[in-house]
């Protein structure tokens, strides 16, 4: 491969690396001004405030965004959102409570998915737990 398109290779991915890191950063400083469910920012106004340009298609533009804060909450970061008529938005949870009632209506969204998957595969939901946990175990020894 020839050394300048190597290094132009190179250049692109530590400048993506940096943008991603500045978004994070930009998520972080904006959330820290919205602490609480009541003062959730929508999606649209916080995509807009860390990307400096507008949307137009609300699933399609704000996709990099939600990648951004997923991205967050795999880290750990406690990055909480409401969806209501008003529109709702994102926030970090102003006290435990907060925080506990997001994570349960996460729960309750996943066990109502993986409910599903067991019903398609005419098992029971604690049989269909049983064998993810075997074939995450299996993983898991795998992996030593």
């Amino acid at each position: 491969m020839d050394k300048r398109v190597l290094k132009d290779a190179m250049e692109n991915v530590l400048k993506r690396r940096a943008e991603r890191e500045a978004q994070r950063v930009r998520v972080l400083t904006i959330l820290a001004g919205h602490i609480g469910s009541h003062n959730a920012i929508g999606m649209g106004e916080l995509y807009e405030e860390v990307f400096g340009e507008p949307w137009e298609h609300r699933i399609n533009d704000t996709r990099a965004l939600r990648k951004v804060i997923t991205a967050l909450r795999s880290e750990g970061v406690p990055i909480c959102s409401a969806a209501d008529r008003e529109g709702g938005g994102y926030y970090l949870a102003a006290a435990g409570s907060e925080l506990s009632s997001y994570l349960r209506r996460s729960e309750i969204r996943a066990l109502k998915i993986l409910k599903r998957n067991a019903r398609i595969k005419r098992i029971s939901l604690p049989d269909y737990l049983g064998q993810m946990r075997l074939n995450m175990e299996a993983s898991d020894v795998e992996a030593d």
